[in-house]
């Protein structure tokens, strides 16, 4: 029994070492989920509590950013072993693009749930500021709004 828990123990070392370069960028990722996470559910709450209806809390919400978390850390992992064990003769920093467009994506919805938890209108500005230049770039992307 101690030799499988010393193997396993050193497994999981060694994958630790091996990730070690990208711990600051995978805890980036997951602190704009987590921010992101916390203001969708003061929002979803605030626009309940605006429009009169009962608010609850919902583990499906949870469980879902949970699973996006996780998927977050499997794609930065895997762009850093392409990055560092495949591609090594190359510098590209596939994994700092990859973690900065996520990191993109819950910025443009954090400015979201600021724009319905704000009365401020810079946050509202910068969500159509963005929302027009994204439109220009590459044509109408949502037709609902």
């Amino acid at each position: 029994m101690e030799a499988t828990y010393r193997c396993v123990n050193a497994v999981l070392l060694a994958l630790a070492a091996l990730f070690a370069p990208i711990q600051p960028v995978i805890l980036c990722a997951l602190s704009f989920i987590f921010i992101d996470f916390v203001t969708g559910v003061v929002a979803s709450r605030c626009e309940a509590k605006q429009r009169g209806r009962a608010w609850y809390f919902s583990s499906h919400e949870a469980w879902r950013t949970i699973r996006k978390a996780g998927f977050v850390l499997l794609t930065i992992g895997m762009c850093w072993l392409v990055e560092s064990c495949i591609l090594n003769f190359m510098t590209l920093n596939i994994t700092r693009l990859v973690a900065g467009a996520i990191c993109g994506v819950e910025m443009w919805s954090f400015l979201e749930n600021a724009s319905v938890l704000s009365d401020a209108k810079l946050f509202e500005w910068l969500r159509n500021y963005v929302k027009r230049k994204v439109e220009r770039e590459f044509g109408e992307y949502d037709k609902d709004e």
